[in-house]
């Protein structure tokens, strides 16, 4: 039997109103154009009818448990037979018929071809203001900026891939921030990626549809800082803590004058405000990055392998015990100084430069150990490991 070169899959879930149309439109694209594919549905646990409707229209169905328009399509794109993988959603809104700029990318070698609606043509109606003049834009371009992309729609829902780079990306989200992953997965391990123009209608059921703009587009951006925390997080708070580090340790030695500008104890309490915020976001990043790999979100990085075998549960919170005990007793003797004064009134800035350290240090050093904590939370063995 000759390999399938094609299959097109769509996520289904109570779509009976429109999937017949979308399955034959693409059973006729493939025998217009002499393609040996397939049409498959990744069904969501659809109760109108949609799978029979599917079926009698041609295509072959996969039934997917796991609910979320991320899950039918991993499904479907699992069970596919083809070469290469076009999907779409099964509510009209996508031209099934028009995919061959989609297969001629495919056969040059593109490992992921996006649809770009903005280029190809968005009907009346068939997009919302807020999702074509603001959520769309915004959100493409947060991902262009923080992953060099130059994909142009990032959540067009027309993309074609090949069923090696479906295995390579290791996709797992399930809900609708699995438009996200694909193009971010794409970028970080090095796929070819590029992008023709494509049209969007409107849709054709007549009932909600199954997007929430608001929660769907902060699930999107979750997704993004879990994909780049060391440009959001890593970098910004390790740039703030040395900062407040540097600029308090300045002023415990006395004011900084600069000009007519004078920066005293005040300062000194915003510097270690900014130590403890850069290492919360310091802390975060790097949980974040180890969670991503953890679950599989993120490609491996054998430098970041290499720092958490060196940087263990363990130490992580022994460092942190560290630093707290040395606090600990830098406020022990600040209560020193203050019984010294038989518990009156002390020159505010002796005691405050005594207390903000030590107050600083206490906090970053419990967070190590929370941290270190949670790490190993982390690092329970999941099923998959057994």
């Amino acid at each position: 039997m000759p390999e399938l070169e094609l299959s097109i899959i769509m996520p289904c879930l109570n779509e009976a109103e429109t999937i017949a149309d979308c399955v034959a439109s693409a059973r006729r694209f493939l025998q217009d154009n002499n393609i040996n594919g397939e049409v498959v549905i990744g069904d969501n646990g659809s109760t109108d009818g949609s799978i029979d409707i599917a079926r009698s229209a041609g295509a072959r169905v996969v039934h997917v448990a796991y609910r979320g328009y991320g899950a039918a399509c991993i499904g479907a794109a699992r069970e596919s037979e083809g070469r290469y993988i076009i999907m779409g959603d099964a509510d009209r809104s996508y031209d099934f018929y028009n995919l061959m700029p989609f297969v001629k990318a495919l056969r040059q070698g593109y490992d992921l071809v996006m649809g770009n609606r903005f280029k190809g043509g968005i009907a009346p109606h068939a997009m919302p203001f807020k999702n074509r003049y603001l959520g769309n834009p915004i959100l493409s371009t947060v991902g262009r900026v923080l992953f060099s992309s130059k994909v142009g729609d990032f959540h067009c829902g027309l993309r074609g891939f090949s069923k090696a780079a479906f295995e390579k990306m290791n996709l797992q989200s399930t809900g609708m921030e699995f438009a996200s992953e694909i193009v971010l997965k794409a970028e970080l391990v090095g796929l070819n990626i590029t992008e023709v123009p494509t049209t969007l209608s409107r849709d054709g059921r007549s009932g909600k549809p199954h997007l929430r703009p608001w929660r769907d587009g902060l699930r999107h951006l979750r997704i993004m800082f879990l994909f780049s925390p060391r440009y959001l997080f890593l970098i910004p708070g390790s740039l703030l803590m040395l900062f407040g580090i540097i600029f308090g340790a300045v002023l415990t030695q006395g004011p900084l004058y600069i000009g007519h500008v004078s920066f005293d104890i005040a300062s000194l309490v915003y510097a270690g405000g900014a130590v403890v915020m850069g290492m919360q976001a310091v802390l975060f990043a790097l949980l974040a990055k180890y969670y991503g790999y953890r679950a599989g979100f993120l490609p491996v990085d054998e430098m970041v392998k290499k720092f958490f075998r060196v940087f263990t549960m363990e130490r992580i919170i022994s460092a942190g015990f560290l630093i707290f005990m040395v606090s600990f007793i830098g406020g022990l003797y600040s209560v020193g100084v203050w019984m010294s004064a038989h518990f009156g009134d002390l020159i505010p800035r002796e005691i405050i430069t005594l207390a903000t350290p030590s107050a600083v240090g206490a906090i970053c050093g419990s967070e190590l150990m929370m941290s270190g904590i949670f790490l190993g939370v982390l690092d329970l063995p999941h099923k998959e490991d057994i």
